[in-house]
């Protein structure tokens, strides 16, 4: 039974009551009843009335994590079942489930837990004080629910190893949840396979959210020269391979991820179509301008130059210069494709700073598509930090 009742100061909770989900300290008149971080608190407008319940932490700038607004919510085993269940529910109607991200915090009404499906492996990554408390909670409902669709989880690995667990007072951990099993996992999405590093790759071990961004460029490669950059372990470069681009060259900093995209070339047997090379994407591209070196199709996929407002401005600064460097490499009547993965960087911002690249390239845009993350990760209106993902395609033109 919640006890502690936390108090908004009166004016304060506008992003809660906008249908937001995070209550930050400065927002907070008091605290009443014994509580300890990461222990269930009822929250209350300054005249008394319920917002709602959710996990607490004084470590934490975002203080409390809504779970629930309804009044009449217990919080308990059943509470987290009946979540797990409208996710799983929900992707059912959505999308192919192969392998996709079955909990994506906020999104799913469960704060600071991320799981994501790779075939029949789980990776889990809790990044909150409260949720952990009900990880292996959710991790049993899960594996439970998705037996009753027929599908037997062999294993399940944390990854929860990023940074921001330190700002929530908890260690970074990383293992086996259950008994150890074969990390690397292989997966199959829009026909290409790939194999999974759920232990040592980025993240969770791929990036589930291009899924479609992936397919809607590969139907643009066939018969095309592609340039593929930050090609990680080289999913948009295996895309354009396996629609039948007749050259494509993937670019990584990473010799790890480098190795993993020529053996995933391999098992889809486009070695010899596709190729990969270990640099620095900033500088590769000047010296393949001054080669005079052009491309069909250019793909900019680059990991979030910026992770707070802080550095907004620095990373506007890299964008452009990848966008226009990236411009000048298509030919006139090819094709770019272009994103952002940090949350900071707008829209409206991404926008411009493509806009400003293009003048700076002499080239003129025709806008094909605009799209964002793939279904798995829903973008929940009002919690902002759920919209990240901002991917165009672009036909460029030479100023004409």
């Amino acid at each position: 039974m919640v006890q502690t009742i936390v108090t908004l100061k009166k004016g304060e909770g506008r992003t809660l009551k906008a249908g937001g989900m995070w209550i930050y300290d400065n927002e907070i008149a008091a605290i009443a009843g014994g509580v300890e971080d990461g222990d269930i608190v009822e929250v209350r407008d300054f005249d008394g009335y319920c917002m709602g319940y959710g996990y607490i932490n004084r470590k934490s700038r975002i203080t409390v994590r809504i779970l629930s607004r309804r009044k009449d919510t217990i919080i308990d085993e059943a509470f987290f079942l009946r979540r797990v269940r409208d996710a799983w529910e929900y992707r059912r109607q959505t999308m192919d489930t192969s392998s996709c991200r079955i909990i994506f915090g906020e999104a799913d009404f469960l704060p600071g837990i991320v799981v994501d499906k790779f075939a029949d492996v789980l990776v889990v990554e809790s990044l909150a004080l409260g949720i952990e408390r009900w990880k292996e909670t959710i991790v049993n409902g899960l594996k439970k629910v998705l037996a009753e669709d027929g599908i037997q989880i062999r294993g399940v690995y944390e990854r929860s190893d990023a940074k921001v667990r330190l700002q929530e007072g908890m260690e970074r951990v990383k293992g086996f949840l259950g008994e150890p099993f074969d990390t690397k996992v292989e997966i199959v999405e829009n026909g290409v396979r790939y194999r999974v590093d759920v232990e040592d790759g980025q993240k969770t071990g791929f990036f589930l959210d291009q899924k479609y961004n992936r397919a809607a460029v590969g139907r643009l490669c066939k018969g095309k020269k592609v340039l593929d950059c930050f090609t990680h372990t080289g999913s948009f470069a295996l895309n354009a391979g396996a629609f039948g681009a007749e050259r494509v060259l993937g670019v990584d900093a990473s010799e790890l991820a480098v190795e993993q995209a020529r053996e995933n070339a391999r098992l889809n047997h486009l070695e010899h179509v596709v190729d990969f090379m270990c640099a620095d994407v900033f500088d590769l591209l000047p010296k393949l301008e001054q080669k005079g070196e052009q491309f069909d199709v250019v793909i900019l996929d680059p990991p979030a130059f910026t992770k707070s407002r802080n550095s907004v401005k620095n990373a506007t600064k890299g964008y452009r210069e990848i966008n226009l460097r990236g411009m000048k490499l298509v030919r006139d009547g090819g094709f770019l494709a272009t994103c952002s993965c940090s949350h900071f960087m707008d829209p409206e911002l991404f926008a411009k700073t493509i806009r400003e690249a293009a003048a700076g390239a002499h080239r003129r845009l025709r806008q094909v598509e605009f799209r964002t993350q793939a279904p798995d990760h829903p973008i929940l209106w009002a919690a902002d930090q759920s919209y990240y993902l901002k991917f165009y395609l672009f036909q460029v033109c030479i100023e004409r």
